[in-house]
C-alpha cells in the first residue's frame, strides 16, 4: 500500500532539505505560494523561519491549516448571516408549527 505523504526536496535559502507532506497539503501549499505571488521556496522558507517547535513538515501543515482557517473566518459574518436566516426558516417547522 502506498503511503499517502510524499517526501520532496526543497531549497530553503540555499540549502536543499526535504518535507514530508500529503499531495492535499502541499498542492495547497503550491496554491497559497501563487496567491500570494512568492516562490515555494520562498513560502517554505518563511515557515520555517517562523515556526516555534516541531519539525518542517509539521509546521508547514499548521501553516496551510491556519492560512484557511483565517481565510474562512473572513467570511463568517456572512455565514452566520445565512445560518441565521436559515435557523429562521427551520425553527417553526422544527417546532411543530407549520
Amino acid at each position: 500500500m502506498k503511503s499517502p505523504v510524499v517526501k520532496r526536496s526543497i531549497v530553503i535559502a540555499g540549502h536543499k532539505t526535504s518535507v514530508s507532506l500529503e499531495d492535499a497539503f502541499w498542492t495547497a501549499l503550491k496554491d497559497i505560494a501563487s496567491v500570494r505571488e512568492i516562490t515555494l521556496s520562498d513560502l517554505v522558507a518563511s515557515v520555517d523561519t517562523d515556526r516555534r517547535h516541531g519539525n518542517l513538515s509539521s509546521a508547514i501543515r499548521i501553516y496551510v491549516l491556519d492560512y484557511f482557517r483565517a481565510l474562512s473566518g473572513q467570511n463568517r459574518s456572512q455565514r452566520d448571516d445565512k445560518r441565521e436566516g436559515l435557523t429562521s426558516r427551520l425553527a417553526p417547522s422544527v417546532l411543530g408549527a407549520d
